[in-house]
């Protein structure tokens, strides 16, 4: 949730989808197609400016891409593992750490587990912060992913997306921004596997207002039907290792494989956020086709979120 509605952007955080309006979630594709075709321009707006890169969990695109967005942006970054002796809210109060960063740095991006770790930041900090993973939502990674889609698709309200495998934080960002931008979206997760019914509802009720169409099944094909992307992520998150063997027998019949992807457009794209368990929710053939976009959905991830970053900490 935002500090106060009536902010404008660049006061706010960014812990969700629902943080941003459909306006602003198109100003931020805008934004980052510009960055990424004329870096140069945008090299010194956030001279000065420095954000706090707090990881409870480990990252190799998330660190990297906020580490030299900022930078590109003019400005710097300090980079903190938590560990759980050091993690925040344990070793020292979330209002503490709030209040002794706001007078150090000028926003704080963090990758933690629980989505409450964000909120308990973001009630307490007078500076933004950014999710940059939770258990909940992945939002970063939905607004690269979009403005992926968007670099091949002009018409994102015509545009078709299936997500694969399990209802996790990044399906539940995904959703929610097909219903803001009033696209498609189906989910096809096994049973006991569904998306949270909170996020779903959420997104029903912003489609009711866009035109979007959200979709939650069982049925692989049945979501994959004349699909313009197909989309997957590991079977088993970080946190979840215990469960991996059960999974991969669960998971088995939601592989992204050549059978599956027929069902799509011919044109289809592959998405995954990556890192990829290749041959157990994604076959080589499909990640390594002309299809598939995977890397050019990595690389998007610093051009959104120095967008991001742009509008939350610029002055």
């Amino acid at each position: 949730m935002t500090k106060n509605k009536n902010q404008t952007l660049k006061e706010r955080d960014f812990l969700s989808i629902l943080d941003f309006s459909t306006e602003e979630i198109f100003k931020i594709f805008s934004l980052a197609k510009s960055m990424k075709k004329n870096p140069k321009k945008y090299s010194k707006t956030l001279d000065g400016k420095i954000l706090m890169l707090i990881f409870e969990k480990p990252s190799l695109r998330t660190h990297v891409t906020f580490d030299v967005g900022i930078k590109q942006l003019g400005g710097d970054s300090l980079f903190y593992a938590s560990s759980e002796k050091n993690r925040i809210g344990v070793r020292e109060s979330f209002y503490d750490v709030a209040k002794n960063l706001e007078r150090m740095v000028n926003g704080i991006m963090i990758r933690t587990f629980g989505h409450n770790v964000c909120e308990q930041l973001s009630e307490h900090a007078n500076i933004p912060i950014i999710n940059g993973l939770t258990d909940l939502e992945h939002p970063c990674q939905a607004i690269a992913d979009y403005l992926t889609i968007s670099e091949f698709k002009k018409d994102l309200s015509k545009t078709k997306l299936a997500f694969i495998g399990d209802g996790n934080n990044v399906a539940h960002s995904l959703m929610l921004t097909a219903a803001k931008v009033g696209g498609n979206f189906a989910l096809a997760t096994p049973i006991g596997y569904e998306a949270n019914q909170m996020i779903i509802d959420s997104a029903k009720s912003v489609a009711k207002k866009t035109g979007a169409k959200i979709i939650t099944t069982n049925d692989p094909m049945e979501a994959s039907k004349n699909a313009d992307a197909i989309y997957t992520d590991v079977w088993a998150s970080m946190g979840q290792e215990t469960e991996t063997e059960k999974r991969k027998k669960i998971f088995l019949p939601y592989q992204v494989n050549s059978k599956l992807v027929k069902e799509a457009k011919n044109d289809y794209l592959f998405m995954h956020c990556l890192p990829a368990h290749r041959n157990d929710e994604v076959t080589d053939e499909v990640i390594d086709s002309k299809n598939s976009v995977v890397f050019q959905e990595a690389e998007n991830r610093l051009h959104a979120q120095k967008s991001i970053m742009y509008e939350l900490l610029r002055d």
